[in-house]
Parts: structure tokens; C-alpha cells; sequence
């Protein structure tokens, strides 16, 4: 009987571990499949949310965009990173490319830089 309690702790304490360890899943709201785009660092303000490409962001998002989020579905020869140009119609350069499933809340050098964005098949 002892040797099946000290068993049952031990598995009780490799399960609990487990479970502290876990990546929580992520609290960004932006649907999978799609890339997404804030005015504001840390996924707040005005959002643009897409499946495909944006060759021209509208109205408040160009030039103004904070921080992004590549929830994109990858796959054999499926254009899963996405790449934001300086300027519309994918022109200029990129000022930042995110792989599948990355999320950045801010970087200094690709703020209010984006005007347009598309998938491709790597950064």
C-alpha cells in the first residue's frame, strides 16, 4: 500500500508540473488564419484584420500601425510568414516580417511604417 501512495504522489506531482508548464493559449484577439494589424502598442486601438493580402491599408491604419499579429495556418507550399511594406501596393521596404504564430506588441523600428501587407513563403 505505501509503494502504491508514494507511485500515485509521484505521478501526482509530474502532472501538476505539466499542467504549471503549459503554454497558455494566446489572448490576442485576432482569428486564426488571419494576420492582424493595431494602431496602438500591445494590440489595442484600431485593428485591420486579414486572410489575404492588403495592398492598400485604408483610412487610419497606414503609417500607424503598433503592433501585429501572424495567426496564419502553415502547411506544405502555404505562404504562412507576412511581410509589411513602407508604402502601398507592397512598394518601399519591409519594415517588419512576422513568422506563423508570432506576435509583437511593439518594435520601435517598424512603428507608424506600414502601408500595405502579403503572405509569402518565409522573412
Amino acid at each position: 500500500m505505501r509503494r502504491f501512495t508514494t507511485l500515485l504522489a509521484t505521478a501526482l506531482l509530474a502532472l501538476a508540473s505539466a499542467a504549471g508548464t503549459a503554454t497558455p493559449a494566446s489572448a490576442v484577439p485576432c482569428a486564426s488564419g488571419n494576420f492582424c494589424v493595431w494602431t496602438d502598442a500591445n494590440f489595442s486601438g484600431l485593428k485591420i484584420e486579414h486572410s489575404g493580402d492588403d495592398h492598400w491599408w485604408e483610412g487610419d491604419m497606414a503609417w500607424h500601425d503598433s503592433s501585429w499579429a501572424n495567426h496564419g495556418i502553415s502547411g506544405p507550399g502555404v505562404k504562412d510568414h507576412v511581410k509589411v511594406y513602407s508604402a502601398r501596393e507592397l512598394l518601399g521596404h519591409v519594415t517588419i516580417c512576422l513568422a506563423p504564430g508570432q506576435e509583437v506588441g511593439y518594435n520601435a523600428a517598424a512603428n507608424d511604417k506600414g502601408a500595405s501587407h502579403t503572405w509569402t513563403m518565409g522573412c
